[in-house]
């Protein structure tokens, strides 16, 4: 028993609260304040209805008893009850809350959980593919890491599935940001960020137009030689796709103007 809970037996109260004007404060027993699974029962029983309350007494067990079971639990436990909250600011505490989980007990199985949980504090705010893509960013790294520190775990299942689905938006945005360069007609970006889907997010399920745009942004720039293979394995890989017969088109165009100019370029003989 720590010398805290000592003191506050003899004084025969322990009052425990919240930093900040306005703090809820929680008188606790001695009976209660001497047992660390009694305070997680009863801080656990607050924690639907009273959030605050609830982390108070998770708080006073981490503090009194620092390397029991019932603290790892509670720090969960104030955690998940931050993530619950859902809104932006609970969620950066809910991350700030399992990383120090991680911190302070490494080698607990339930690491891998909250690593997931971590990851999913920036997924569940990501924004839609033509915004902003940070969280999605972040939220990817942080999948990751839970494939590599945690491959065999339950959470690894999961995170293979968010993996793709923070791929697929990213791919997404990176197209919609090249279909924009080439409307602009500043061709030479959009076969930039077109291209970089192609090695980054190879799975992505428009690849049919990102082969589509990056054909016709070549034969725009008057690079038809480099566009024609593009065309082709858009019509080859995708021949239901709805731009399959603009890309015939655009390849019948982009032959003959690349053999156009391989004939310009080649001296006439006398």
């Amino acid at each position: 028993m720590t010398q805290k809970i000592i003191a506050a037996l003899a004084a025969g109260l322990l009052v425990i609260s919240a930093a900040g004007c306005g703090a809820k404060k929680v008188e606790i027993s001695p009976q209660l304040a001497s047992s660390d699974e009694t305070l997680f029962k009863e801080g656990e029983k607050f924690l639907k209805k009273d959030a605050e309350k609830a982390r108070l007494y998770m708080r006073q067990i981490i503090d009194s008893f620092p390397k029991s079971y019932y603290a790892q639990r509670a720090k969960l436990a104030i955690a998940d009850s931050y993530f619950d909250e859902g809104d932006e600011g609970n969620m950066i505490l809910a991350a700030a809350e399992y990383r120090e989980f991680i911190q302070l007990f490494p080698y607990s199985p339930a690491a891998s959980y909250a690593q997931y949980r971590i990851a999913l504090s920036f997924f569940n705010k990501a924004l839609k593919p033509g915004r902003d893509q940070q969280k999605t960013q972040q939220a990817l790294g942080e999948f990751k890491k839970v494939l590599t520190n945690y491959p065999l775990s339950e959470e690894a299942k999961q995170t293979r599935e968010k993996i793709k689905d923070c791929e697929e938006r990213l791919a997404e945005h990176a197209f919609l940001i090249g279909e924009q360069y080439y409307r602009t007609t500043a061709f030479k970006a959009a076969t930039s960020r077109l291209t970089e889907i192609l090695t980054t997010y190879p799975t992505y399920s428009g690849m049919d137009q990102v082969y589509y745009y990056l054909g016709a942004s070549y034969q725009e720039w008057g690079k038809p030689d480099q566009a024609v293979p593009y065309f082709i394995k858009l019509t080859t890989d995708f021949p239901k796709s709805k731009l399959a017969s603009k890309a015939q088109d655009r390849l019948k165009e982009a032959q003959t103007q690349a053999a156009a100019q391989a004939a310009a370029k080649v001296p006439v003989k006398k």
